[in-house]
């Protein structure tokens, strides 16, 4: 268990981030850990596995892969699931699910290829286990099995996470569309907010919906692990040993550090909808950070700096669904006409006149601050009349979108 290779998948653009957090987390050389496409893998130990699930904030899974094969039909794909020894991992009494996903597959049905490969998982426990073999539950399965297809092979991975490694365990109050943690952690990593030595700057989201990038913020400057208050699906796998895991979790736990009560708050989150401030508030006592954040509500387009100090914004402003959920821009999020989310509604269906209202306010009032902008739309600099200092590409799910950084001057907008 000492030679695994692991594979951690993330959104498309968090490759970078992602590799830099494994090699923190893991102590691993570089030539161990390798950027690919949509991910990063490791050549790494079960206890790299472990810390891995507890505290990448990047990753949404932590797989080991158990074979790498060529194939041309569904029968290569048995033959494959065959040879593994699925034996050491786990055994019959607990339930499994095989998912495959596939780039340029020739199969026709990617439905049968899952079928073929439990097959050969179950065959090869009714062989081993005197004909017992392991049942199939599709919605919480003890065992999840991956299989990815090319076009001439196919990679099959154990994984050790269970649920996706978004789910923290803390967000149990949400609004609609809320951002996941991971891409949260993504922007913070993307700006650079936690990096060296020196004091953190503010920083702000003033439009914070549920919380979740104030929150991740939060447990980042308290060096809070990110799993460190959900299970794991390895905890339930043959090579775990509860000792181990004990002593891992013990030693995170030491790592924590809390800021003084005069250094806080130093994170702070604003929202039109009171009620998202409230679930805000409720997600950041259960994640353990309430006194590092200070939420209020308000409307974008009105509220004043929250602190004296010039820091970070870092905003996922409303778009597509979210977009009908009102502010002072458009009608309250919290009255008739709008849907209660907590997302300022642009007057216009291109955002333009928000956006343009909204780098009015901050040339004013934000004079020193940075501002990160998630966004699918492009055209935002141009919306918001400012010049963007740097664009990172990120996904939002399917979304294609950017993270600008703008540089807050004092000055006017252009009138439109």
């Amino acid at each position: 268990m000492n030679q695994l290779q692991l594979f951690l998948p993330c959104a498309a653009g968090v490759e970078d981030y992602l590799e830099t957090e494994a090699q923190r987390i893991t102590g691993l050389e570089p030539q161990h850990v390798e950027k690919r496409r949509g991910g990063v893998m490791l050549r790494a130990s079960w206890r790299d596995a472990m810390l891995l699930n507890l505290h990448s904030r990047l990753a949404q899974r932590v797989l080991v892969q158990l074979s790498y094969t060529e194939y041309r039909g569904e029968q290569d794909l048995y033959r494959a699931a065959a040879e593994v020894a699925w034996e050491i991992w786990f055994t019959p009494k607990q339930t499994i699910k095989v998912e495959v996903t596939a780039q340029h597959s020739p199969l026709n049905s990617l439905n049968f290829a899952a079928l073929k490969i439990k097959d050969a998982v179950c065959d090869r426990f009714r062989d081993k286990a005197h004909g017992v073999r392991p049942d199939v539950n599709t919605q919480w399965p003890d065992v999840r099995i991956y299989a990815h297809l090319t076009t001439d092979s196919c990679s099959l991975y154990i994984d050790t996470s269970g649920e996706p490694l978004f789910k923290r365990g803390w967000r149990e109050d949400k609004g609609d569309a809320p951002l996941k943690e991971t891409l949260a952690a993504a922007m913070i990593a993307a700006s650079g907010w936690a990096d060296g030595d020196e004091a953190l700057l503010p920083l702000y989201d003033p439009c914070c919906g549920s919380g979740t990038i104030a929150i991740e913020a939060a447990q980042i400057a308290c060096n809070i692990a990110a799993g460190s208050q959900r299970r794991f699906a390895f905890e339930k796998y043959l090579p775990f040993q509860a000792h181990v895991w004990s002593a891992i979790q013990a030693e995170a736990r030491a790592n924590e550090v809390r800021p003084t009560p005069e250094q806080c708050p130093i994170v702070y989150g604003s929202d039109v909808a009171h009620r998202m401030v409230d679930f805000a508030q409720r997600n950041a006592e259960r994640a353990g950070v309430a006194e590092l954040i200070e939420f209020r509500g308000g409307d974008a387009l009105q509220r004043l700096p929250p602190c004296h100090a010039p820091g970070v914004m870092l905003l996922n402003p409303p778009y597509g669904e979210r977009i009908e959920v009102a502010g002072v821009a458009g009608m309250s999020g919290d009255g008739a006409g709008g849907r209660a989310g907590g997302r300022e509604l642009p007057q216009t269906e291109s955002g333009g006149e928000f956006f343009s209202q909204l780098s009015a306010h901050w040339k004013k009032h934000y004079s020193g601050w940075t501002a990160w902008v998630l966004t699918p739309d492009l055209k935002l600099p141009g919306k918001m009349r400012l010049k963007e200092s740097r664009r990172v590409p990120m996904w939002n799910g399917p979304i294609e979108c950017r993270l600008f950084r703008f540089d807050m001057v004092k000055g006017s907008a252009r009138k439109p």
